[in-house]
């Protein structure tokens, strides 16, 4: 899937509550959060944080969550599946209210 800039994302785009890993992980990699921030060092900041505050701070933190668990060379475990839900969730929320 190509980059989706967060002002032309669509909740169609947006993976279900059904989504598989690979779903999601394909989801996280729309958005280039070393890109949007300017630095891994930024993204990582934003995601080890927990910054939810804005949809591209969502969606770095859900990309750098998929590259830090492709990094680890395994699975996510089944908490970090359903965080990626939460973090999907809250973007689904976002691009909601803007339409609102």
């Amino acid at each position: 899937m190509d980059q989706i800039p967060s002002d032309q994302l669509q909740l169609n785009q947006i993976p279900g509550a059904d989504a598989t890993e690979g779903e999601l992980i394909r989801f996280a990699h729309t958005f280039n959060g070393y890109e949007a921030f300017g630095s891994f060092e930024a993204c990582a900041e934003i995601a080890n944080r927990g910054d939810h505050s804005s949809l591209d701070h969502l969606r770095a933190c859900l990309f750098f969550e998929a590259r830090r668990w492709r990094h680890f060379g395994e699975d996510p475990d089944p908490q970090t599946l359903a965080e990626w839900h939460e973090l999907v969730d809250k973007i689904r929320s976002k691009v909601a209210a803007r339409k609102s």
